[in-house]
């Protein structure tokens, strides 16, 4: 049994393999980034870029995901991605954020200057 199913994750790791993205940047829960998505309306397609800070990320391998989120005229909104997902044509990473956990989830909750996230600042370029 154990076998054979060795063999069944051996066939999926090969098609899962062809869907990998190659371009995907390094980003972690605090990071700004654009994500930019394809919608298709009918026969046109169009770019639309969602721009927040990333929650988390989540998976491991071809299901891996990360969580966005932004305030629109007031409101949070979060959306969750699938990394390799062939929707996305790119994610761009605006900034790093400067914060201790792995799951913003206690963002949800913050309003105003309490809601903002440290920028990240890199030693290299600082004099």
């Amino acid at each position: 049994m154990a076998f054979i199913r060795s063999i069944n994750m051996h066939i999926l790791d090969s098609v899962d393999a062809g869907s990998f993205r190659d371009n995907v940047p390094d980003f972690r829960a605090g990071d700004t980034v654009n994500v930019h998505v394809n919608i298709i309306e009918g026969k046109n397609t169009r770019v639309q870029i969602f721009k927040g800070f990333v929650v988390g990320r989540q998976g491991d391998g071809i299901r891996e995901t990360f969580t966005v989120r932004k305030v629109s005229f007031g409101v949070g909104v979060e959306r969750t991605f699938p990394v390799h997902s062939p929707v996305l044509d790119k994610i761009e990473v605006v900034s790093k954020g400067d914060v201790r956990r792995a799951k913003l989830y206690y963002m949800r909750e913050l309003r105003g200057k309490a809601a903002k996230i440290k920028e990240k600042r890199d030693p290299k370029t600082v004099k």
